[in-house]
């Protein structure tokens, strides 16, 4: 009787079982099957490509400007045509991802290192450091990101001489202080689902010290969704950085970006739409491939989608 109910229950010599996978493992099995996950990547490594190594794209000069050309229509030897200083607007708009693309995810890595560490730390301690936290993120929560954005620029405006770099730490900056809240509440949500768990309670009763329970134990199963959200809030910081740009409080020149392209187009867009199609074009695509990448990567590390 007892050999009859043991070989039921164990599988047959053929069966595929299958082995134990981590959540890891399964995100990246689904993704592997998601065509938009394909798609978004190969759009972003384009954009990539382009803020690293736009020469590969383009041998024109962004900053020559052609006056006897001035507002040139698209042919063979300018793609895009000419803006209304004559530059190329093919090159100009290749030069233009590395300012939005460095900006969003220069963005994106500084609101999940800051908003990550105060959500944990908000969320593994508790008590009074939880209610100053939470109370301090409802103030920031009250601010909208481009109002904010517009109030924090306009009160220290770029200079004529000021550093490239310096200009595009400012917006980074910027989207920083207004941006981290969202990153915040959610890795304290989080952490508060993940610290009950038994895995939590026995390193405490083994004498684990709260650092080593924070980075063996919380982070790596509560990082996911922090991550997913960040990913898509980089296509949020994008349109963010070309709207302060647009409104001439964000990147300025001789800074080259699409919000600044975006900006100077206005003045001619309805005798020379060309001006405005191109930039605006690449920010959608840009935008459009990191929210696809976000919603793919969301949907993955949801075993409720699967």
């Amino acid at each position: 009787m007892t050999e009859s109910i043991a070989a039921t229950v164990q599988p047959a010599a053929g069966d595929d079982v299958g082995e134990a996978r981590s959540l890891g493992q399964d995100a990246w099995r689904s993704l592997r099957k998601n065509v938009m996950f394909w798609i978004s990547v190969a759009l972003i490594a384009a954009f990539i490509l382009m803020a690293i190594w736009p020469s590969l794209f383009t041998n024109t000069d962004p900053t020559f400007g052609d006056i006897n050309n001035v507002r040139e229509k698209p042919n063979a030897d300018a793609w895009f045509g000419k803006d209304t200083q004559g530059y190329d607007i093919f090159a100009r708009t290749i030069y233009g991802a590395r300012a939005s693309v460095i900006v969003g995810i220069c963005a994106s890595a500084a609101t999940l290192l800051v908003g990550g560490v105060i959500g944990v730390m908000a969320g593994f301690y508790g008590g009074w450091l939880d209610a100053v936290v939470s109370r301090i993120t409802d103030i920031f929560f009250a601010i909208p990101l481009l109002l904010g954005g517009i109030l924090f620029m306009a009160s220290f405006p770029n200079g004529a001489d000021t550093p490239y770099l310096v200009i595009v730490g400012k917006v980074v900056l910027t989207l920083t202080i207004f941006g981290w809240p969202s990153i915040a509440r959610l890795m304290r949500s989080s952490v508060l689902q993940v610290k009950p768990n038994e895995y939590v309670l026995a390193a405490r009763a083994l004498g684990a010290n709260p650092w080593r329970i924070i980075r063996s134990h919380i982070l790596p199963n509560a990082l996911a969704p922090a991550i997913v959200v960040s990913t898509i809030n980089l296509g949020a910081f994008i349109v963010a950085e070309a709207t302060l740009s647009f409104l001439g409080i964000g990147l300025t020149p001789p800074a080259i970006s699409w919000g600044v392209a975006i900006s100077d187009a206005l003045v001619a867009v309805r005798t020379y739409p060309h001006i405005l199609l191109f930039p605006s074009l690449f920010l959608s695509l840009a935008v459009l491939a990191f929210i696809l990448l976000g919603d793919a990567v969301r949907d993955a590390f949801d075993p409720k989608s699967r």
